[in-house]
């Protein structure tokens, strides 16, 4: 009986151990294990009437600085936000990739080309995503090079991997409508 009882102790306090683990109780530091002794008495009820012990406190950092605080909010504010799209003027190609990468190579004298010809009708960006990496996650591509069509709202209306040539790049824009003209 003794046994069926400390199995059923141990079985439940694996249970509300894994159950209630947290980030932050997780990255506490191990305590020293005690040896484990086998007793016949129940297990006390927490004194806070859950069964999970309540997370460490969060430290007020904000708080313990309000000149700071008052001050930096219109400093820090487009930071914390999600910067909002300027609206556009201009229809916008942007190709990511890297100047080692060979279709990357390939398309260099396609956008060059473009931002010539299209001077103040398009703007055509390049982006090396192994110089920048934190352009690949901002764009969500995959593999490169990526182009990324851009209305006059700064919608991205298309999107295509690999090689693409200045005709079809110019028939994309014409199909949706944005007259580039020369």
């Amino acid at each position: 009986m003794v046994k069926r009882l400390w199995i059923i102790l141990v079985v439940l306090t694996a249970v509300t151990v894994v159950s209630c683990q947290s980030p932050a109780v997780q990255k506490s530091k191990p305590k020293p294990k005690a040896k484990a002794t086998v007793s016949t008495k129940a297990p006390a009820k927490p004194k806070t009437g859950a069964i999970c012990p309540k997370p460490p406190p969060k430290a007020k950092s904000s708080k313990q600085k309000p000149a700071a605080s008052k001050k930096a909010p219109a400093a820090k504010a487009p930071a914390q936000k999600k910067p909002a799209k300027p609206p556009a003027v201009l229809p916008r190609l942007v190709d990511l990739g890297a100047t080692k990468c060979v279709p990357c190579k390939m398309m260099a004298p396609i956008l060059e080309e473009l931002a010539k010809e299209y001077k103040g009708k398009l703007k055509v960006e390049f982006i090396d995503v192994w110089e920048n990496r934190d352009a690949g996650g901002k764009y969500g591509i995959r593999v490169i090079p990526t182009q990324i069509f851009f209305d006059r709202k700064g919608e991205e209306f298309f999107r295509h991997e690999g090689f693409y040539a200045k005709e079809d790049i110019l028939r994309k824009f014409m199909d949706q409508g944005i007259e580039l003209g020369k």
